[in-house]
């Protein structure tokens, strides 16, 4: 299984759309390295859902539910679909990520602008730990 964390403003399609819809489509990515990153997601990996804006926190964990699909009319770019696992006990602040010294590499704090990236197991862990604090 392979860990990811995928970043939407909240006032655009927030974790309680995905909630509510019970699934969706991760689409609409126009970046070539996020791109390649939706690519390389499978059946049953995770995702980390990040709002992004004034929120700035990991929410929630979805699943992705299929093999990566081109998108309508964009041939060059790819979507998946995901569907809501569960939220976080406690939102996971972008500023407790930062000071979190296990998470210094992580891409969220160095590439923060990348909107589809990649999570190692161990950076999954601690945020699934931070998450348990208020």
């Amino acid at each position: 299984m392979n860990y990811w964390l995928v970043k939407t403003e909240p006032g655009t399609y927030a974790w309680e759309d995905l909630v509510r819809d019970q699934q969706g489509i991760w689409d609409g990515v126009r970046n070539f390295e996020a791109r390649n990153n939706i690519s390389r997601m499978k059946n049953g990996d995770e995702v980390l859902i990040y709002h992004t804006g004034k929120v700035k926190a990991i929410v929630g964990i979805a699943a992705v539910l299929d093999e990566p699909f081109p998108e309508p009319n964009e041939s060059d770019w790819v979507a998946v679909k995901v569907k809501p696992v569960r939220p976080l006990k406690n939102p996971v602040g972008l500023d407790q990520i930062k000071n979190e010294t296990s998470l210094k590499n992580m891409v969220l704090v160095k590439n923060s602008r990348l909107s589809v990236q990649p999570v190692t197991k161990a950076e999954m862990t601690q945020i699934l730990k931070l998450s348990e604090k208020k």
